[in-house]
């Protein structure tokens, strides 16, 4: 009979007391619990939550495999950001370059990664220059019937918080004295992204409400 393997043999006697390691068999309920409600806080710095990553999520009344076809496509951020506007392909195929309003003069760079299994899209962006797409947008989208027993979408969206938000690693490309850098605005991320999912469930709402198609026939076309 082949023996069955010991989840953690690896650790040794660390398994017991490694730092960050809390499981049943070294913290009985009676420990793990009130080491859990000392987490809880009725007040949450905005930095703790959205110092590192920029969590958003929210339910669309759109069907899930439409609602990931429209945003798998570079141009529905023209329909449903804020501030990107105006997508041009490039000579390279998939990446496409528009305005970000949110500088002056700023082009913005985005190649979209699509996982059709997975409902998973992924916009790799950059501000001024496309050879390193480094403001990854990671999105996903859920069968809400799956997660909320109702028809609809859970779109699930995050980002981290790359240290180039910090400083421009490509200042040649920047254009002359523009007065704002991308990661200026990071603390207002969580805001502007859930702003920005709004308006995506505003449009794909609609759309479906009204017979519709997700995609537009100006980006199928």
């Amino acid at each position: 009979m082949t023996s069955q393997p010991t989840p953690l043999a690896d650790l040794g006697d660390r398994a017991a007391d490694l730092d960050g390691l809390i499981r049943v068999e070294t913290h009985p309920r009676a420990t793990a619990t009130p080491i859990i409600v000392d987490m809880l806080r009725s007040v949450y710095p905005h930095d703790k939550i959205f110092g590192e990553f920029c969590p958003v999520q929210g339910f669309v009344d759109a069907p899930p495999r439409e609602l990931f076809s429209w945003l798998s496509d570079t141009r529905s951020l023209e329909e449903w950001t804020y501030s990107l506007r105006g997508f041009t392909e490039t000579d390279e195929p998939g990446l496409w370059v528009a305005q970000d309003r949110l500088g002056d003069n700023t082009d913005i760079y985005t190649r979209t990664i699509a996982d059709p299994h997975a409902m998973t899209v992924d916009y790799h962006c950059a501000w001024d220059q496309g050879e390193h797409l480094w403001m990854i947008y990671l999105m996903r989208v859920v069968d809400a019937q799956v997660v909320l027993n109702r028809p609809g979408s859970v779109v699930l969206w995050n980002n981290c918080r790359h240290p180039f938000y910090d400083e421009n690693p490509y200042p040649d490309s920047a254009p002359p004295d523009r007065p704002v850098w991308v990661g200026d605005f990071w603390e207002m991320f969580s805001a502007g992204h859930q702003l920005e999912l709004s308006n995506l469930t505003a449009i794909a709402e609609f759309r479906h409400h009204n017979n519709l198609p997700l995609t537009p026939e100006w980006m199928t076309s």
